[in-house]
């Protein structure tokens, strides 16, 4: 076995085993590192049950600032692993300038869409999802007054917004409360201020707050459970970060993403082209779990599985923040 020591601040190697010397895989987090408890993390974990599954291990790099993603994507490339992994929309530009210098090697990035033969984009539904923890969020809700904070004010973010309105107001929500935390990428990790917002809206009545919001959205959940209301997380499986508070969670299966890029890479299946990953093609779902089991009555499980069943027989169409930057809900 050979060990590969990477030059770059805050890269890991990892022991590649001599058996998988036709697959080497990486993958390059976005800020907030891959224990941020939402969209890294679950990147980290798809990787790991890869590696878990099949012996292969993978080389990662945690980005710190903007100047990193370039320098970092080219090493991987030159160092020729593949197919590389990208979480997150930031690496747009760094993966535009490389993967064209490097069409016999696979990518994939996560949350935007790269117009090249050798690339693999990955993009989710999140309004869908979303509908449905605001069904939950609606239904959990005494005053019938929900929340939803943002991270950075981004498109994307909007998605979740928009969907988790449209839900929640089709339960019977009078009051969607919406805040972002920043317009920077700082947005993602601040978990201080995530836990300010998430108290203004409490006491504006909100009693169920849903975080899309990273690393940012784990201060959220902890004051949530501090006021005695409800939170719901986002990306991963959130509902074991405060046991019997956080109603569910919105996961966003990038852990299958990132785990099957890996092995189709393996297993020399590996497509580029655009997926658009929904509730039909398991993209996206609501968590439940022995945490939040006791929060979710049949009756409110019953309405989601019937729009859940809905959206994805075409019957109830999830919106989407519109041209003009409004949500039709």
């Amino acid at each position: 076995m050979k060990r590969i020591v990477l030059g770059l601040l805050a890269a890991t190697a990892m022991v590649l085993p001599a058996f998988a010397a036709d697959v080497q895989p990486a993958i390059l987090y976005d800020l907030g590192g891959k224990f941020d408890k939402s969209f890294n993390e679950a990147a980290y974990h798809g990787a790991e049950k890869f590696k878990t599954e099949t012996g292969v291990a993978y080389v990662e790099f945690e980005v710190s600032n903007a100047s990193q993603r370039e320098q970092a994507l080219r090493r991987f490339a030159e160092d020729g692993r593949n197919p590389i992994v990208m979480a997150g929309f930031a690496w747009e530009d760094a993966l535009k300038a490389v993967a064209k210098d490097y069409p016999d090697l696979n990518f994939a990035i996560i949350d935007d869409a790269v117009d090249l033969p050798n690339v693999r984009s990955l993009v989710f539904k999140e309004n869908e999802g979303s509908y449905l923890v605001g069904i939950l969020a609606a239904m959990a809700s005494k005053s019938k007054k929900v929340g939803f904070i943002g991270g950075m004010d981004i498109p994307l973010i909007r998605k979740f917004e928009c969907g988790y309105v449209g839900g929640a107001k089709s339960a019977g929500a009078t009051d969607v409360i919406q805040n972002m935390t920043g317009d920077t990428p700082a947005a993602w990790n601040d978990p201080a201020k995530g836990g300010e917002i998430a108290k203004t809206q409490i006491d504006q009545g909100a009693d169920v707050v849903y975080a899309a919001a990273g690393g940012t959205g784990v201060g959220v959940l902890q004051a949530a459970a501090d006021a005695g209301k409800l939170g719901i997380g986002v990306d991963s499986n959130q509902n074991g970060l405060q046991p019997g508070k956080v109603l569910t969670s919105m996961m966003k299966r990038v852990d299958v993403a990132v785990y099957n890029a890996f092995m189709d890479g393996k297993n020399g299946t590996f497509k580029g082209g655009l997926q658009n990953l929904g509730l039909k093609e398991g993209g996206v779902d609501y968590a439940m779990d022995d945490n939040n089991k006791a929060l979710v009555t049949d009756e409110m499980k019953a309405a989601v599985e019937k729009a859940k069943a809905d959206i994805i027989a075409g019957k109830i169409e999830v919106h989407d923040y519109t041209a003009d930057n409004k949500c039709p809900y």
